[in-house]
């Protein structure tokens, strides 16, 4: 995508929005007075950061059913006057919460989905599940919308009271841990008037980046259709979906020792048949195929869906295939990181306690680490150029960077060696750790966007590169087929069972100052007999 933007166009703007609001253009103070008014309002509503926070992580949502979620964090941007449309792209969980007028439109997005498998209870530094086997935010998603949602009201409010023109939209990055949201929002038209899109991500320290970087994919799932059987008393008038299944496995699995070491594939037997006296008459299997630009993730793709095709032949089955979603590596804007970068500098690191060390150095002792160093205060001198190295995770805000200028701030929250995907990477989502560290993200995307809102030629730099270096050879296309259904029946089940589990689960602020308060645990609790 390119679009040309015209300076003057952006600067007439900027003056002609004097005239309805008391404060005119010239008694308007500078991006650097707005910057460190944004730091101090933000930094005043730690509390409804922490109980945002706290909240979500007692949702414990997956993809796609992140219906209390939506259900919360709407609702607060509602009441501070936001516009609410649900349902975006397809998906029921998705939302746009739109405020303001004219350009530049300004997004905030951060992730809201949990992970299955990781329900942990928080600011304990061994593992005691909330919920056995339960979903949980083994990453850290719970606090995205806190960061998004303090920035948001602190950039209207900054707006309103000194006659800034453009408009804010809130949107969320439903099933995130699933690649699978962000492509048909861009398919559907969301971002098509957007200027500047501000990402933000859970980490264990404050940092941004500019540039390629990660691995992208095709989330793809294959279904195998033959004939069942009695296991036993026929199995010859049968033929097996499940060997179908494990012939690609095996057949995939040999061919790993001659593909690219930067490819990253893995899988899931999604359906193995119903029980093992009847020949499965139908059984799917759920891959990942990951590499490091379009042309090779396109390739890899298609080797899997070869290497289906074979399995069926071998098996005299049929085959077909539901694409979930898909992603390029990310391509973040250097003049907006740099920006968020200076910004990052004049907000620094959340002052960690003795106790917030306490807990974080007894989670590395336990993960295995020989000389735990707790959390880091330390914020990078230098904006640094992403690096895909051998490949790895995936985001699909790479899709929006594509699109448009984009920049993703990483906060703090996680301690550092945890495993990623992993009740340990629950433990301190909601504690104090997680409580600063979305405060302080939140200061520095509200840093960021009433920057972009007082110099219209900020935003008008983040089109120039992006023209001339992000889409200079290469154009974003979609790896996902035209007219393809977002994947919203996942999860839905797993959901249905564990919902009636989260719901005692849930946190009252009204009640509680705390989520530990609630589930009275003692922070930090290091070992089993603290215990209340």
């Amino acid at each position: 995508m390119s679009r040309n933007r015209s300076l003057t166009l952006y600067l007439a703007l900027a003056i002609l929005v004097a005239a309805p609001f008391t404060v005119t253009a010239q008694q308007r103070p500078s991006t650097d007075q707005l910057k460190e008014e944004a730091k101090q309002m933000a930094g005043s509503m730690q509390k409804l950061s922490q109980e945002m926070v706290d909240s979500i992580f007692s949702f414990g949502e997956l993809g796609f059913q992140e219906f209390w979620t939506m259900e919360y964090v709407t609702g607060i941007l509602a009441e501070e006057g936001f516009d609410i449309e649900t349902g975006c792209a397809g998906m029921p969980t998705c939302y746009v919460a739109s405020w303001g007028s004219g350009k530049p439109v300004i997004g905030i997005m951060g992730d809201i989905d949990g992970l299955p498998e990781t329900s942990q209870k928080p600011g304990v530094a061994y593992q005691d599940p909330l919920i056995e086997n339960g979903p949980g935010h083994g990453e850290g998603h719970n606090s995205a919308a806190a960061v998004d949602v303090i920035a948001a009201i602190t950039t209207k409010r900054l707006m309103e009271k000194y006659g800034l023109q453009g408009t804010l939209k809130v949107i969320p990055g439903v099933a995130e841990e699933l690649v699978s949201s962000r492509t048909y929002m861009v398919n559907a038209g969301l971002f098509e008037d957007m200027d500047i899109m501000l990402s933000t991500h859970i980490s264990r320290s404050m940092s941004t980046s500019y540039g390629i970087s990660g691995s992208g994919l095709v989330s793809t799932e294959f279904t195998f259709h033959g004939q069942s059987a009695h296991g036993a008393g026929s199995p010859w008038a049968g033929r097996s979906a499940l060997d179908a299944v494990e012939l690609m496995n095996v057949g995939w699995n040999f061919r790993r020792e001659h593909l690219r070491l930067h490819q990253r594939s893995h899988y899931i037997i999604s359906n193995g048949g119903n029980q093992p006296n009847v020949v499965p008459s139908e059984a799917s299997v759920w891959y990942y195929f990951r590499e490091l630009d379009y042309d090779r993730i396109k390739a890899l793709h298609e080797m899997g869906q070869n290497m289906a095709k074979g399995a069926s032949l071998m098996t005299n089955t049929t085959v077909s295939e539901r694409i979930f979603g898909a992603a390029w590596p990310s391509n973040m804007s250097k003049p907006l990181a740099e920006l968020m970068h200076s910004n990052i500098q004049e907000v620094g690191s959340p002052e960690w306690t003795e106790q917030d060390q306490q807990l974080a150095q007894a989670v590395q002792e336990m993960m295995g680490q020989e000389n735990p160093q707790g959390l880091s205060s330390e914020v990078p001198d230098e904006v640094r150029e992403g690096n895909q190295g051998m490949g790895g995770g995936s985001d699909d805000i790479a899709e929006v960077s594509w699109n448009l200028p984009t920049v993703r701030l990483r906060y703090p929250g996680n301690i550092p060696g945890t495993t990623g995907h992993h009740w340990s990477s629950s433990i301190a989502m909601a504690t104090p750790i997680a409580h600063k560290g979305a405060n302080y993200g939140s200061r520095v995307i509200a840093m960021t966007a009433i920057a972009l809102m007082n110099e219209p030629e900020l935003v008008e730099e983040a089109w120039t590169y992006f023209n001339d270096v992000t889409v200079a050879d290469r154009q974003w296309a979609s790896l996902i087929p035209d007219g393809t259904p977002p994947p919203i029946h996942l999860n839905a089940e797993k959901m249905e069972r564990f919902r009636p589990m989260l719901e005692p689960l849930r946190y009252d602020p009204s009640r509680y100052a705390t989520y530990l308060e609630q589930l009275g645990i003692e922070y930090p609790t290091i070992k089993r007999d603290q215990e209340r």
